[in-house]
């Protein structure tokens, strides 16, 4: 039965939390001083106190649900849009002539901003991407080259995907790798695996990687529009701020890449092979707020299963069959920051669940240092 108009409308209403970002960065940007803890206090922390309140949530709607009854959840990603280009450009222009703010609280506030495109925007554009309308496509480009980080959509519709808990994955965080040695790894191995997956697809149709069918050209004149915009806005100050809030939210995605599979492995099966992704191949996180914010990210395993499955029609798994961590995104990110205790919170849990799903692999050296053949 299709629900009532109001339902759908209520329904999808928590999703919608993450839009009160943005009144809370104009104010501020308009207060500065310690107003400027506010946005990391709202992302963080705010949806942390609300998952230790709201706890859980393991329903899971129909994955038939029609695409008619979704458009209130898709509206939410639409309109994320706008209001972010509005919002960093704005900020740019307003920032470098605010003479109530200093050098370090313009800087404090564009962290905020890269905590807000980071966090929110990439993780729709990641939705976005993953969809066969145009439009949302085309939006996921535009907010990817917000943040400098356009090559992320070829490199995971086309590599991580693929290749998830392998060696060939770069985004798959190894056994051990703590999160200060995966970034520089990541960012490195991320931009060259999404060119080479692009001219690869571009060679078996006969093509040069220099053919203007290669998003690498696009990305490029998306991200370079961007640069000039900030400059003829606010000079060498605002390009600063720019690539300062652009560096924030690639942080923040890679910390939870980083998250979401980290140990986790497929068995090789021998001459390259490997299984198929399963559900115990990422982490997952129930926890109600922090799914909200989220738009059911923390359902990751369920993602991989469905890459195009719309967020509200995402499934959770029983822990038997996807492992759990202890706490939302929000916190494991944090603790992921502080190698020492992410090891202590984490590692037992990667042993626990090489014993339930491997009990016959005792030398897991491979897995971690990449020493079986690359997947196929």
């Amino acid at each position: 039965m299709t629900p009532a108009p109001l339902t759908r409308i209520t329904r999808a209403l928590p999703f919608w939390l993450s839009l009160g970002l943005f009144p809370l960065i104009a104010l501020v940007a308009w207060q500065g001083g310690w107003w400027l803890v506010l946005m990391p206090l709202a992302t963080w922390w705010l949806f942390t106190a609300l998952d230790a309140v709201l706890g859980l949530n393991l329903d899971n709607a129909d994955p038939a649900t029609p695409e008619a009854d979704l458009s209130w959840y898709r509206l939410v990603t639409l309109v994320w849009f706008p209001l972010q280009v509005v919002t960093i450009f704005g900020l740019i222009w307003y920032a470098t002539r605010a003479d109530h703010m200093g050098m370090g609280e313009k800087f404090g506030l564009f962290f905020g901003v890269g905590i807000m495109s980071g966090t929110i925007g990439i993780n729709y554009a990641h939705e976005m991407m993953h969809q066969k309308n145009r439009l949302e496509r085309a939006l996921a480009d535009l907010l990817l080259a917000c943040v400098l980080y356009s090559h992320f959509r070829s490199e995971h519709l086309l590599v991580h995907h693929r290749y998830v808990g392998t060696a060939r994955d770069p985004v798959t965080a190894r056994y051990n790798e703590g999160f200060h040695r995966f970034f520089p790894r990541v960012l490195r191995q991320s931009l060259v695996s999404a060119f080479r997956a692009e001219a690869a697809m571009l060679a078996r149709r006969g093509k040069a990687w220099s053919d203007p069918a290669n998003p690498f050209w696009r990305y490029a004149a998306l991200q370079g529009a961007c640069l000039v915009l900030a400059y003829g806005l606010g000079g060498g100050m605002g390009l600063g701020l720019f690539l300062f809030q652009a560096g924030v939210a690639i942080w923040q995605l890679e910390l939870t890449n980083y998250v979401e599979h980290y140990g986790l492995t497929r068995r090789h099966l021998g001459e390259g092979k490997y299984e198929h992704v399963l559900p115990r191949h990422s982490w997952n996180a129930a926890h109600k707020a922090s799914n909200w914010l989220l738009i059911n990210l923390q359902r990751h395993s369920d993602h991989h299963h469905k890459p195009d499955r719309r967020f509200p029609l995402l499934q959770t798994h029983a822990g038997d069959d996807a492992p759990q961590l202890p706490f939302g995104y929000p916190v494991m990110t944090m603790v992921a920051m502080i190698p020492p205790l992410w090891r202590r919170v984490m590692n037992p849990r990667v042993k626990a669940w090489r014993r339930q799903h491997y009990p016959d692999i005792t030398d897991w050296t491979p897995y971690t240092t990449g020493a079986h053949p690359l997947p196929r």
